[in-house]
């Protein structure tokens, strides 16, 4: 059930980073990021009082809020760095260097005592490599600075998030979640009290929003509860796969080229979820 799960929010965030990234084309990365997380969060709201979640929030580490509002300043700060690298850059740059990101709660889990087997270890392993290959990384034409510090910055804030929705979820991930997006909206609120624009956006724009905050919402959401029904090391490694997602839909949607190395990382990544599956 976790590694299903975490494969599903992969799924998501591929998806809402294609979307985003797309969108961020037309309009600033950072509208993109604070109008759709707002949205994340009447969603998230509206989840917990159907499903009578709430519970009060506390300061200490074993309860969900602080860890909530760490991961949701740290993933809105990896959102807008995403999105601008994106933007201003190619994927082929910016997506493989963000996606090592993973590496950072997957060593803390290490070093929180978690031993995963040696099948699961070599699983983890070769998906990781097929992710980093299906993000389609370029060494060739030069690399702008830009982008690539955009790209560092995604990484650390991506990785910080989910270690702290691990850490929250212990609590409750649903109140993890909702807490990351209360935390994002009140930095979207002094960003559009500051600018005096919501960035700009036409009513035909709202699908697209609600499809972003709602994707990256859910995707959340399963990881959280992902990492509390097995290892977080191997939830964390699944829920990593999403450049795949984002490579397809380029593909698909955008008739991008898939290079090489990113249909070897494809069948990398199908490999190491079956080597993990059999373990």
């Amino acid at each position: 059930m976790a590694s299903l799960l975490a494969l599903l929010s992969s799924i998501l965030w591929g998806g809402a980073d294609f979307l985003g990234g797309k969108l961020s084309k037309r309009y600033q990365a950072i509208a993109v990021t604070a109008v759709s997380q707002a949205i994340g969060l009447l969603i998230g709201i509206l989840i917990v009082l159907i499903s009578s979640s709430w519970f009060r929030p506390t300061l200490s580490w074993d309860n969900y809020f602080l860890s909530g509002i760490f991961a949701g300043l740290l993933g809105f700060i990896g959102l807008v760095a995403f999105y601008s690298g994106l933007a201003t850059g190619r994927m082929g740059v910016v997506a493989p260097i963000s996606a090592l990101s993973v590496f950072i709660p997957l060593t803390i889990a290490f070093i929180n005592g978690e031993k995963p087997n040696d099948g699961q270890l070599m699983g983890m392993g070769i998906a990781l490599t097929g992710a980093f290959f299906a993000s389609g990384p370029e060494i060739k034409g030069g690399f702008a600075l830009k982008p690539i510090l955009f790209a560092v910055i995604a990484a650390f804030g991506f990785g910080g998030a989910v270690t702290f929705i691990a850490k929250g979820s212990e609590s409750s991930a649903i109140m993890t979640m909702t807490t990351m997006r209360f935390a994002t909206f009140m930095v979207a609120l002094l960003l559009f009290a500051r600018y005096r624009t919501i960035g700009g956006f036409t009513k035909k724009e709202l699908p697209i929003l609600i499809a972003i905050g709602g994707a990256d919402f859910i995707a959340n959401l399963l990881l959280g509860v992902a990492t509390t029904k097995g290892l977080v090391s191997l939830a964390v490694v699944l829920g990593s796969l999403y450049p795949i997602v984002t490579a397809l839909l380029a593909f698909k949607l955008l008739h991008e080229r898939l290079h090489k190395v990113q249909y070897l990382g494809i069948a990398f990544a199908i490999a190491g979820v079956a080597v993990i599956s059999i373990s």
